[in-house]
């Protein structure tokens, strides 16, 4: 995993990685205080078939309630009207709920807005689990590869429903954001950066 300012000029593929100019790699404190948790496990742990086979991702599950669990590919083979579908996971929102996504094959982008409302692009691969809080502002694509496959996890029954920005920000879970992340000071302190959900 690794983050950096993000300025994507106007027509341009948002595929590519599109780092600001003059713009510093983003250290996971710094993520950490926009509330973006991150932890690796070996992509092995979950194999393409859904088995899921290593203890401590099995504990991790356990200890956060995560209960169920599904595989997405996105690509031009396996999603239809892919271009379209692409489009519509970048347009920027939030969620009611963490958004959990542990990456199996593949590479992409998520990006998340940071303290002055800007862009943090945040590129994984596999191994790389990221858990978007709810409430924060983010969207996703592919890189240039075209393809990513993660596994969702969820509390309750799986679902993804995007609040697109324009009516998210008297959303409960945006204004529940903004109450846990007020100043968003980005601390150095050790348990800054251990997982939490």
């Amino acid at each position: 995993m690794r983050a950096w300012k993000l300025e994507i000029p106007p027509g341009a593929d948002i595929r590519q990685p599109h780092a600001k100019p003059g713009g510093d790699e983003v250290s996971l404190v710094e993520l950490n205080a926009l509330g973006v948790l991150y932890q690796y496990f070996a992509p092995s742990d979950y194999d393409k078939s859904g088995t899921e086979t290593h203890a401590r991702w099995l504990q991790f599950r356990s200890d956060h309630g995560f209960k169920y669990a599904d595989v997405l590919e996105v690509s031009p083979e396996q999603l239809p009207d892919f271009e379209s579908k692409l489009q519509m996971f970048f347009e920027e929102h939030i969620h009611a709920d963490p958004e959990v996504r542990y990456v199996t094959a593949g590479s992409g982008y998520f990006d998340v807005r940071d303290e002055s409302d800007s862009w943090i692009r945040i590129a994984v691969e596999p191994g790389d689990m990221l858990v978007l809080p709810a409430g924060i502002y983010h969207r996703f694509t592919v890189d240039s590869s075209n393809y990513i496959r993660a596994v969702r996890l969820f509390a309750d029954e799986p679902q993804w429903v995007p609040i697109n920005r324009t009516s998210a920000e008297r959303h409960p879970a945006r204004l529940a954001y903004e109450q846990l992340y007020p100043e968003r000071s980005f601390s150095t302190e050790p348990e800054q950066q251990a997982l939490r959900v």
